[in-house]
């Protein structure tokens, strides 16, 4: 199984992507369980979702290139960018608080989940960038919408021009880590969370109605297309695959 779900104490639902031998990269399985565990917590009293990877090296590393790079065409790429964005903007839109428990490195896609969450929790040693522009692509799971939702524009666009891996002190100086911790990474989500559990469940939906009430969610979703799209046509260039294939292949 390439997922987990299971039940917090704290009231939260946690999906934990596990594929730790390939640094937790999305393959279709972890969209298929991503999207179940959003449903869930649509469905049911939780509280909110916490997403998170196996292990401690990785949180999640993007989409499987050893999967998706099987993908030439504009038409294949968008097939599977247009269904994680959707993915991610459900849970970018999810009327309950999500966090991202970063426990490890979070690159390309794996910040673009992060980014569509509510909160990011990172451990100190944690590393993150949206390096896709290394790849000759841009954000193509609308992370690239949705981080000039979280962050000011010029930081945003630094963030993604740079495609550079950053520290977690740097992320939180520049407003996309909210909480660093230290030790176990349990006891770091529940230092993060604080009282929120304590909160009763219409007060914690109440507040995030008024974040999601700010929103034009038509305009946000066009905007979400348009990346899918543009990043559809720059991975059936040559210069996309020739970066990919540079990398799987490195020594």
């Amino acid at each position: 199984m390439a997922y987990e779900i299971i039940d917090l104490k704290e009231g939260f639902l946690q999906f934990i992507i596990k594929r730790n031998e390939r640094r937790n990269a999305v393959n279709f399985e972890v969209m298929d369980g991503l999207q179940k565990a959003i449903d869930t917590v649509k469905k049911t009293n939780h509280l909110g979702l916490v997403i998170t990877g196996e292990g401690d090296k990785a949180f999640c590393s993007g989409g499987d290139l050893s999967v998706f790079h099987k993908l030439k065409t504009e038409e294949e790429a968008y097939a599977m960018l247009s269904r994680m964005a959707n993915i991610l903007f459900d849970l970018f839109m999810l009327p309950k608080p999500t966090v991202a428990l970063l426990n490890g490195i979070a690159i390309g896609g794996g910040c673009e989940i992060a980014t569509a969450c509510d909160f990011r929790f990172a451990h100190s040693n944690v590393k993150a960038g949206f390096v896709q522009g290394n790849l000759a692509i841009t954000t193509g799971w609308g992370g690239g919408t949705m981080l000039f939702e979280r962050m000011s524009n010029s930081q945003a666009l630094s963030m993604l021009m740079k495609a550079k891996i950053y520290e977690a002190l740097e992320l939180k100086e520049m407003g996309f880590i909210d909480f660093i911790y230290e030790g176990c990474h349990s006891e770091g989500l529940l230092a993060g969370l604080e009282t929120i559990p304590a909160m009763e469940t219409n007060v914690i939906q109440a507040y995030k109605q008024i974040v999601l009430s700010r929103r034009d969610e038509f305009q946000l979703k066009e905007q979400v297309e348009r990346e899918v799209r543009q990043c559809s046509v720059l991975w059936e260039k040559e210069a996309h695959h020739e970066k990919v294939n540079r990398f799987l292949n490195r020594k």
